[in-house]
């Protein structure tokens, strides 16, 4: 059964994207991922303009994460101050990176930006993470004790303006969430992303969150970043395909509800390693494709003449 998507001018599978949108929503809910830095490589690697793919996709993020922050609502695992910080640099940040998309789309670079920032990205995101649960995970097998704290202070945590957050137990500088919040709302807006990717390991190691914690908050942001790239890019790129957004939220929905169920049973340093091989699997394929040669070297297209 296929569909024609009217902005991205071309057909798809519904059941394939349907699946697509499970698969991405189960990962938001285990994980606490937008799971766009998944989901718009792969709708690239189907056909779809990268460009589309970037404005699309933030229409689904914001489905799967209010379906997955639901569920960590109900178990108490949301920073509700620590969020509204994050959202306030996120939606700076997101405004700001939608200004950039447009440019550097009038340049005609921002199929190659986006391809080089996922590979960037993914692949130093994606080794750190998977260096530091292997070794969380030998240490608990060897029986060697954790450490307290997963964060070591620095100049960082002198900044000003410190605020108390109850729930994650910190007392910091509410410029460091900020920050972090519009980096990531940058990345998301010319990405496609929830930025869940970066956010999450920099709210364990930087912030010093526990990691129970950082899934529920890191989702709470995500929405409303989402939904501001959404309609930004709408407005001011047209980029936004519904019919595609619509059926990647359905079944985003409904995997975000049974994969919060299931990362119940795994442990934080295994989350992170699933994650971490998950991102460098992305990233190894983007890569491939950028530096492969192509089938056809050139073509040449001739003017038709209609007599």
């Amino acid at each position: 059964m296929y569909v024609h998507l009217p902005i991205a001018e071309m057909s798809v599978n519904v059941i394939l994207i349907l699946g697509m949108g499970g698969l991405v929503g189960f990962l938001s809910g285990v994980f606490g991922v937008g799971g766009g830095f998944l989901m718009t490589p792969l709708l690239i690697f189907l056909g779809i303009p990268p460009a589309v793919a970037v404005g699309t996709q933030s229409a689904q993020i914001v489905a799967a994460s209010v379906s997955g922050v639901l569920a960590h609502w109900r178990r108490k695992n949301v920073d509700l101050k620590m969020g509204l910080v994050l959202l306030a640099g996120g939606l700076f940040g997101s405004t700001v990176g939608v200004w950039l998309f447009s440019l550097l789309q009038g340049l005609g670079q921002i199929d190659l930006i986006i391809s080089l920032l996922f590979v960037l990205l993914l692949g130093t995101v994606g080794l750190l993470m998977l260096q530091e649960s292997v070794r969380a995970i030998i240490r608990r097998r060897r029986g060697v004790a954790q450490r307290g704290k997963l964060h070591e202070h620095n100049w960082l945590h002198g900044l000003p303006l410190k605020m108390r957050f109850r729930r994650s137990k910190l007392y910091i500088s509410a410029l460091l969430p900020f920050s972090l919040g519009v980096i990531v709302g940058i990345l998301s807006a010319i990405m496609g992303v929830g930025g869940s990717f970066i956010m999450m390991p920099a709210m364990i190691y930087l912030l010093g969150m526990p990691t129970a914690m950082v899934v529920g908050t890191s989702l709470f942001q995500v929405i409303f970043v989402a939904a501001n790239v959404t309609f930004l890019q709408s407005l001011q790129n047209q980029t936004v395909d519904i019919f595609l957004a619509l059926l990647l939220l359905v079944g985003g929905v409904v995997g975000a509800q049974i994969g919060s169920k299931f990362g119940t049973y795994l442990r934080g340093e295994q989350l992170r390693a699933l994650l971490a091989l998950m991102v460098l699997t992305v990233c190894g394929k983007l890569l491939v494709d950028l530096v492969a040669m192509p089938g056809d070297l050139y073509s040449l297209q001739f003017p038709v003449i209609v007599r």
